[in-house]
């Protein structure tokens, strides 16, 4: 615990629902950001509603914060979210080999998915008023895969016969989130977006990028300064804000 990043709350529960709605339910109230840790979540969620697989050992956190930012720079924050996320595991694995950034939000290992990240903000007048940055990793246990042709789950344990408690994981997830938010803070989303980039998976590859309208194939180009996706397709380039990617 010497290195918990000053200013930053930490919260250990036994059990919870969930870590995203404990964060909602304590969000407007607090002064600072604060981490919430669920050793065991009984309704845990993911992207778009869906179900998170929670088995017992796996690492499931929130990191509840009020940013002063318009909402496009607070949803840049899953970039920063990962980049941590990235940190943790080479740090407790001490190694980097293996592990890839995947858009918009998981961290792969070997090629399987590791961990995912999801953002919820709440605000009004256009304003947010709290953000919610909640991050599962499969820490021990690997759970079953949700989507059709999505990449199959990994874990740490599994893959690098490294193990690790939730808590030690977060104790080490903290103070790297602490570093690349300073980083963020001070410097903006470029040297975010140039270290994500560095360990994107696929870049430079055919995906498919899943919207909610059409499935559209192209090569992984960059992300650009809005964090969107871009893809060089037969039809052109395209920015691509929100999807599922596939490869």
């Amino acid at each position: 615990m010497s290195d918990w990043p000053q200013g930053y709350g930490r919260r250990v529960l036994a059990e919870v629902d969930s870590t995203m709605a404990e964060a909602a339910r304590i969000g407007p109230g607090l002064a600072g950001p604060e981490w919430i840790l669920g050793l065991r979540q009984t309704a845990g969620r993911g992207r778009r509603g869906r179900a998170w697989r929670d088995p017992e050992g796996n690492f499931a956190a929130t990191l509840v914060m009020r940013p002063d930012a318009p909402p496009d720079q607070v949803a840049l924050r899953s970039f920063v979210a990962a980049l941590a996320l990235f940190d943790a595991c080479v740090a407790v694995t001490g190694r980097a080999e293996g592990y890839a950034l995947k858009w918009p939000n998981d961290v792969l290992l070997n090629g399987g998915k590791l961990a995912g990240i999801l953002l919820e903000s709440s605000g009004q007048g256009g304003r947010i008023t709290h953000v919610a940055i909640g991050i599962g990793v499969n820490l021990v246990n690997v759970p079953p895969a949700v989507d059709d042709g999505a990449v199959a789950p990994v874990s740490l344990a599994g893959e690098t016969g490294v193990t690790v408690t939730p808590e030690a994981f977060l104790d080490v997830l903290a103070p790297a989130w602490a570093r690349r938010e300073q980083v963020f803070r001070d410097y903006g989303f470029a040297p975010i977006r140039e270290a994500w980039l560095a360990r994107a998976a696929r870049l430079g590859e055919e995906i498919v990028a899943r919207t909610a309208r059409e499935d559209c194939r192209g090569v992984f180009e960059t992300v650009d300064e809005q964090g969107n996706l871009v893809l060089s397709t037969p039809k052109g380039r395209r920015a691509i804000a929100a999807a599922e990617v596939f490869f």
